[in-house]
């Protein structure tokens, strides 16, 4: 059998931007490109290593170099934290690397690991009782690009609802899962990079991983899609939680992190969606309460 990892995933993540902007025969040589992906690749493989590929390049990896910038050069990242020193993982930039810090990277990344697993046992699950039911649409038709956006649009909107509900019903009430939230993420003194998967692996997989895949098997996304959706997502993890001020688009995701960052430091008052919008629609949202 070949190795998992032998699928040109190239074409997957970098093909469709230049298809979609380039020329006709652009876009008959990525359709070509597709169809040889799906009929020598079962769709299984083509989801996972599609999965994993975006979550490594737009989140493990760039969370992991900010990460180690912040343990390894605190004396340079500090200029770059929305909260100062308060805001490296050690809380000052004279401390030294933490078995803490580590521990919370680890946890983090092998979350990231246990969604993915996760995700291929319910897809093997699905697939043997029901043959044509998958989370993730991987078939020869590609979407049109308004079907993209609409795409994206009712799957972010799907994972803001999801997101708010779950972290406000269930992970800051009184039960197991909201204690187990309390005593994990919630010992975090402030976010940093990797932290947006930093829980125990059952509140995890109920808060994080639920709200992020729910959405895409309720729109049934294409696997194109989903790659864009994925990507967008990892993205804002990455960002939102890593303390810095400087941010792509700047009032966007600098808002978003500031919302992450006052959530944490008002105990779960408040600020429990990813977006903030229904936050603001609920008035549950709450302003910075941060206090060197």
């Amino acid at each position: 059998m070949q190795p998992i990892f032998a699928l040109p995933i190239y074409y997957l993540l970098i093909e469709p931007v230049w298809a979609f902007c380039g020329t006709s025969f652009n876009v008959v040589f990525f359709y070509m490109t597709w169809a040889t992906l799906v009929l020598s690749h079962s769709a299984l493989r083509v989801e996972l290593v599609g999965t994993a590929t975006v979550r490594v390049l737009c989140y493990a990896l760039p969370s992991l170099l900010f990460f180690l910038f912040d343990i390894l050069t605190p004396s340079a990242a500090v200029l770059l934290k929305a909260q100062g020193e308060y805001g490296l993982p050690a809380g000052n930039k004279r401390g030294r690397i933490r078995k803490k810090d580590l521990k919370v990277a680890g946890w983090a990344l092998f979350n990231l690991t246990l969604g993915i697993v996760v995700q291929a046992a319910v897809e093997h699950a699905l697939a043997s009782q029901f043959r044509k039911v998958r989370l993730v649409k991987v078939t020869l038709k590609l979407p049109l690009p308004w079907t993209l956006v609409l795409d994206l649009f009712w799957g972010l909107l799907f994972r803001e609802i999801l997101s708010y509900t779950i972290h406000r019903c269930i992970l800051h009430t009184n039960n197991p899962l909201a204690r187990l939230h309390r005593t994990w993420y919630h010992s975090l003194r402030a976010p940093y990079p990797l932290t947006a998967h930093y829980d125990h692996p059952l509140v995890y997989l109920v808060g994080r991983w639920l709200p992020t895949i729910l959405p895409v098997f309720l729109r049934r996304l294409h696997m194109l899609s989903y790659i864009v959706y994925l990507g967008l997502v990892s993205l804002e993890e990455t960002f939102a939680y890593s303390g810095y001020s400087p941010m792509p688009t700047g009032f966007f995701i600098g808002g978003m992190a500031r919302n992450t960052e006052a959530h944490l430091h008002s105990a779960g008052k408040g600020n429990f969606g990813p977006w903030g919008v229904l936050d603001w629609m609920l008035s549950t949202n709450v302003e910075e309460e941060f206090e060197e």
